[in-house]
Order: structure tokens, then sequence, then C-alpha cells
């Protein structure tokens, strides 16, 4: 399965795919909002097979894709749709970008075309994402999507060393569609 947008790829991962996320998960600026330090070989490997057992389950609740670019197929990311079980119309969203890249609008534009996928060939009713409320960056990204606030949660994660707050932001498929509709 492979959704496309107007600059990007969005397929299945394949083993190969652990390198580019193992060198993207090791950059400074992309661990500031993850617990670990840093990212061994093996952590790379286990994040990538798992996508790749979740593509085989039947039926699927889990889509997690590659974010690649069309010109020479190279990871930059990835982006995904979880659902809790087969008859549930809401999925929780998320999404992680190689930080040489940040700035082009690959997140915005990879999370839109999983939008659409959910609200068209999913059929869900409700997209949320969690983001930690520090990671302005990502915040950005759910409010460009015309995802709204929905809730704070108050010193729920704790790394390195201190407490951070997490924010919930929701779209439901009538908000979607019109904002498609305005565009």
């Amino acid at each position: 399965m492979e959704l496309r947008t107007k600059r990007l790829l969005l397929r299945e991962f394949t083993p190969e795919d652990w390198r580019a996320v193992y060198a993207y998960q090791n950059d400074l600026r992309y661990l500031e909002f993850y617990e670990w330090e840093h990212r061994a070989e093996q952590d790379a490997k286990a994040f990538v097979q798992r996508f790749i057992a979740q593509q085989q389950e039947i039926p699927r609740t889990k889509f997690q894709f590659a974010i690649a670019l069309p010109a020479d197929n190279k990871v930059i990311g990835n982006v995904g749709l979880r659902k809790r079980g087969v008859k549930t119309y809401d999925a929780d969203m998320g999404y992680e970008i190689d930080p040489k890249v940040w700035g082009n609008g690959y997140a915005t534009e990879a999370a839109e075309a999983l939008l659409q996928f959910g609200f068209t060939t999913l059929q869900l009713h409700r997209i949320w994402a969690e983001a930690l409320a520090a990671n302005e960056n990502s915040i950005r990204v759910l409010e460009k999507l015309g995802m709204r606030q929905e809730g704070r949660l108050r010193e729920k994660e704790f790394f390195k060393g201190r407490f951070w707050d997490t924010v919930i932001y929701g779209i439901l498929a009538e908000e979607w569609r019109w904002k498609k509709a305005q565009e």
C-alpha cells in the first residue's frame, strides 16, 4: 500500500529502511522530545520490524508509512494511524521527520494525506494526536491540519529528569470535510 502527495511517497516500510531511521533518530534535534539519549542499531531495526509486522495483520488496524522523497525513495520520516480495534471509528495519528529536512512542510503534507486516508478509506469519525506541550513545531503541524486542542494532561510524561505536559488534538470527519471544501 502506498499514498502519494504532491512531493512525497508514503509507502510500507522495508527491512532496509532501518538505516535511515537510525540516522535521523540519533540527531540531537530529534532526541530533544524523546525519552532516550541515543538509539542503537537494534532499536532502529526493531522499530522498523514492528511496522513491517503490522502490515501482515488481518484485519489491519495500524498503518505506519515510511515518508520518502520520490526521486530517490530515501526515508525522511514516518507517519501513522492506529485504531484501537477493528470496529472503532477513531484512530490516533503520529509522525516524525528527519531534522535535516524540517521546515519544508513535509510533516504537514504527510499528515494531511493520512487524514484523507483515515476519513475516506478507513471511514473514521475522529482522528486525534498527542504531543508534548513543549514541542511547538509538532503543535503547529496539528493546528495547520485543522485539529483543535481537546485537552492538556499536566506532567503526564517523565524523562530526561523532568515532567512534561502533553496536549491532545483532534479533528472530526465533518470538520475535515468542511476544511477541504474551503481550500
